[in-house]
């Protein structure tokens, strides 16, 4: 019989005795010492977070959680409607939901963030340096007829509430890196390429921080999807005490316009 192979893991294993995650022992050192999103933190960077990279990594999970009655939320809702015994497939919904347009914009924003500084022999010292590569960048993507991710909402016209907010806790947490330089240069030299002024977007900060955080940008809308999967599980508990997907499929039934093909 020859050799069996072995199944290599750094994360978790136990025994008759003991579960042991990341090296450690679960029951006597995690527990109730290590809050969720630093664990989650550890479990992919396979390294605790700085106090600072934990308080980084914890606001981008809070403001991804929920947006409302996004498809994300709504898709949970009706499939819980309509099977209430399988949470796991109302939570499946909702987080299969997020991609390009709802959710992906964190993953593309850091793709296009490192994308942008990669390479470079030097990145620019300071803000003026920053705006010139922010327009280099921007005065590119337009000619390729593309967007830059992250700039614009549809909702928020002037100003995403979460941007400043995620500005100002990257230089009070001595994590504004050049991940946030750039995106920050781009909101500033934007209106004149552009001749328009959009608003830097919170999913779009967020990639930014993840990025400055240190993470790969194909790993990034997990994070996204990790905090969604908090808001959706919050939409399936809230229908089921305070209901709104039967109404939702009933106006839609009710209102059909049948069109049968010619």
């Amino acid at each position: 019989m020859g050799d069996v192979p072995t199944f290599r893991t750094g994360l978790g294993t136990s025994d008759a005795d003991s579960i042991t995650l990341l090296g450690r022992s679960l029951a006597d050192d995690m527990l109730g010492e290590v809050t969720f999103g630093e664990l989650a933190f550890w479990l992919v960077a396979k390294r605790p977070p700085t106090e600072n990279e934990r308080v980084m990594f914890e606001a981008v999970l809070v403001a991804l959680a929920d947006h409302g009655f996004t498809p994300t939320a709504i898709a949970a809702r009706l499939t819980y409607l309509s099977a209430p015994d399988s949470i796991q497939g109302a939570v499946a919904a909702g987080i299969l939901g997020g991609g390009s347009r709802f959710l992906g914009v964190t993953e593309d924003s850091a793709a296009f963030l490192a994308g942008s500084l990669a390479g470079r022999d030097a990145l620019p010292t300071d803000e003026a340096g920053w705006d010139a590569l922010a327009a280099e960048v921007i005065t590119v993507t337009r000619a390729a007829g593309k967007f830059v991710p992250g700039l614009g909402h549809p909702v928020h016209k002037v100003t995403d509430p979460r941007t400043p907010k995620f500005m100002a806790l990257a230089r009070d947490h001595d994590a504004f890196g050049p991940h946030l330089s750039l995106f920050a240069a781009i909101g500033r030299a934007h209106p004149a390429i552009l001749g328009r002024t959009l608003p830097l977007n919170g999913a779009g900060v967020c990639g930014a921080v993840l990025a400055d955080l240190g993470f790969s940008p194909a790993i990034v809308r997990g994070f996204a999807l990790l905090a969604r999967c908090a808001g959706v599980l919050g939409h399936i508990a809230e229908e089921q005490v305070d209901p709104i997907a039967n109404d939702i499929y009933m106006t839609v039934d009710r209102n059909i316009e049948y069109a049968p093909p010619t």
